[in-house]
């Protein structure tokens, strides 16, 4: 079990959390965003309702919080911005999000003429009617309200912005969505004794007095929510650098900001190796700098991968939580998700970096130990969703079901180790991430989603990977094996195993796995066996001129998101159901065949139908006698239109004339 120690301050402060220290860096970060009250979330303006009508290039802020960190500590600035973007359509006017509560805009400028300021959106009516492609530059004055907002945090002499999911609009006007990355340039006046970190690098800062002006820019693009300032008085900053694998003689700082008391040497003696082994496996560290900030009990729980600067809880610098954080860099912030529904796509990946980071320095038994935690954790408190869900990218869910635990960290890390071994080459495994990661064309320095990372991991390997993803992230749950074996001694010296694989879980469709089988004999070396199940009932028959003694599935628990047994017996014992049961189709939606399955206890006569969305019988595949046991339906729909279709089952149960019925739903995507 891995541990970070926390502060007793902090202890005391939160009392009304319960927490163990015993914690993985993930179970921190999760922990923080599900705990964290809710910010308030606008759910129409998401990025497909509207169609976004421009692309955001720069957001320059010109921030004045020299107020902010003096006695009595009032959350209240004032602010002016400039924001360069691109009409993507025929645009006369822009909205941004800017929350009500928090933000009140003072004027418009440059192409803005006027504004409105309504429910959380900001109108700016442009000076004039703008074409597909013309740059647009429009300024605000605005000021933010002394409230607390949960985006914009003051206290004793810190000021930091903590912004996930969608909580930049509350420190400046934004269109604050992950899909729409842009540049920043950032100038903030504080008191002298205060050191302030941002994205990007340090490109002047200027003292005038007892004020200094410090000015940040980013020359990588940044989704909003990853945008941050971390500033305090009296922090302590200290600089490593890195040197480019590409090029040596360059080198980029990495700046620890921490408190008083604090020991970041930790961290501070890894962070070369670190960088070095991530830039390795996915591509060089892609940004001008890099930084820790470590804040105040306000910042609850673990950490924030803002880009180039990662929030961290108070005196956090554990290996555990920083090689979760710090791998977001790569998937997170140089990739970022292009809708929430997305957002696996840096959870689950830095999750699974937290494991590689232990294979790199303990070895692959550390490795799987982290793995087969996070799949334990999935297994106990799985809430029966599934990763991606298409609604979150129209409707932002809460936090506590965007950042699960369970699903969005645990499930996504197996997932990847589970692709691992379903690739079964490890350099084909890291050069696919590799060669996602690096892509400068699609990926690098941009956004992502679910179904682009299917495509290009099916490119790089050469073989489509689309039904992996689709199986394990489109669908809840897992796969519950109920399979059965047996050994036959057939004479003259020759043996044999059957073999059948049976998955009986409702909630999800069969799960199509390579299996690993292994087979122990009464002499000479085990045998370990590769096949691939693509339907349930599919039935093996290995032949052996050496006794089988022992018969092991999945020796070592590769697929780890499973339950079930393995049961042996006579030859035919197990191989009959025990009850009727129609199982979801697979795939589905499907195009334009799929596999449907039932279960027969006994001998039956049996109808399977499939009826069109308005109850028009469209087929009947079986009218007729079947015998007991598990039976596959090939059915091709080509004939028919898209479209919602159900599929139903009568077999009859017993001698009494009592009939098994059910109806299951499926949907054909031309």
């Amino acid at each position: 079990m891995k541990k970070i120690t926390l502060p007793l301050v902090f202890a005391l402060l939160f009392t009304t959390f319960a927490f163990s220290q015993d914690k993985t860096g993930h179970e921190y970060c999760s922990q923080k965003r599900m705990h964290t009250p809710h910010q308030e979330l606008i759910n129409f303006d998401s990025p497909n309702t509207p169609t976004h009508s421009y692309d955001a290039l720069n957001y320059q802020l010109n921030l004045d919080i020299r107020s902010c960190f003096i006695s009595p500590y009032p959350h209240s600035f004032n602010g002016s911005e400039i924001i360069t973007l691109k009409s993507d359509t025929i645009l006369s006017s822009i909205t941004l999000n800017a929350n009500n509560t928090s933000l009140t805009i003072n004027s418009v400028g440059l192409a803005g003429v006027s504004f409105t300021h309504s429910a959380n959106i900001l109108t700016i009516t442009l000076n004039r009617t703008y074409n597909f492609g013309e740059i647009v530059q429009v300024s605000i004055n605005y000021s933010h309200n002394n409230v607390s907002d949960l985006s914009f945090y003051v206290s004793n002499g810190m000021v930091f912005t903590d912004a996930e999911p969608e909580g930049a609009r509350g420190w400046f006007p934004c269109w604050d969505k992950p899909s729409d990355k842009a540049t920043l340039d950032l100038t903030a006046k504080v008191p002298s004794n205060v050191k302030l970190g941002s994205n990007g690098r340090l490109n002047d800062s200027t003292v005038t007095g007892d004020t200094i002006y410090y000015h940040w820019i980013s020359r990588d693009p940044i989704s909003t929510y990853l945008m941050v300032m971390s500033a305090k008085v009296n922090f302590n900053l200290d600089i490593v650098y890195w040197h480019k694998i590409s090029n040596p003689s360059d080198s980029i700082q990495m700046r620890f900001y921490y408190n008083a008391g604090e020991n970041p040497a930790p961290i501070k003696n890894i962070i070369v190796d670190m960088t070095n082994f991530y830039s390795f496996r996915f591509g060089e560290h892609p940004f001008e700098k890099n930084g820790f900030a470590t804040l105040n009990p306000q910042f609850i729980w673990g950490g924030m991968e803002n880009q180039t600067l990662t929030s961290l809880c108070q005196n956090c610098w554990s290996a555990n939580l920083v090689s979760h954080e710090f791998g977001h860099q790569w998937f997170g912030d140089m990739i970022s998700p292009g809708t929430w529904a997305d957002v696996w796509l840096n959870e689950g990946f830095a999750t699974y970096l937290e494991a590689l980071w232990d294979e790199h320095t303990s070895g692959y038994a550390s490795y799987k130990n982290a793995i087969v935690q996070d799949a334990n954790e999935y297994l106990s408190s799985n809430p029966g969703w599934p990763i991606y869900n298409p609604q979150w990218a129209i409707i932002t869910p809460d936090e506590n079901t965007l950042f699960n635990t369970a699903i969005t960290y645990d499930k996504g890390a197996c997932v990847l180790h589970m692709l691992r071994y379903v690739l079964n080459d490890t350099n084909v495994f890291f050069n696919m991430l590799k060669g996602y990661a690096t892509d400068t064309t699609n990926f690098r320095l941009k956004n992502t989603t679910t179904d682009d990372f299917a495509a290009k991991i099916s490119q790089v390997t050469g073989q489509d990977l689309t039904w992996f993803i689709n199986q394990w992230v489109k669908y809840p749950d897992h796969p519950i094996y109920q399979n059965s074996y047996w050994f036959a001694n057939n004479g003259g010296g020759n043996y044999s195993t059957t073999f059948i694989a049976r998955q009986i879980q409702t909630t999800t469709p069969y799960h199509r796995m390579p299996l690993t089988l292994k087979i122990t004999f009464a002499t000479g070396p085990d045998t370990t066996i590769r096949v691939m199940n693509d339907f349930t009932g599919q039935t093996w028959v290995f032949n052996h001129n050496r006794q089988p003694l022992t018969f092991t599935f999945d020796p070592n628990n590769d697929i780890v998101l499973k339950q079930g047994t393995t049961l042996t017996g006579l030859p035919g014992e197990n191989q009959i159901p025990k009850k009727f049961a129609l199982y979801q189709n697979y795939p589905n939606p499907f195009n334009p065949s799929t596999r449907i399955n039932f279960d027969l206890p006994q001998r039956s006569f049996v109808t399977v139908k499939i009826y069109n969305s308005i109850g028009q019988l469209v087929m009947t595949p079986v009218n007729e006698e079947r015998v007991a046991g598990n039976h596959i339906l090939e059915i091709n729909i080509n004939n028919l239109p898209s479209g919602v279709y159900f599929y139903e089952i009568n077999a009859k149960e017993d001698n009494s004339g009592k009939n098994y019925v059910d109806t299951k739903k499926m949907a054909l995507v031309k």
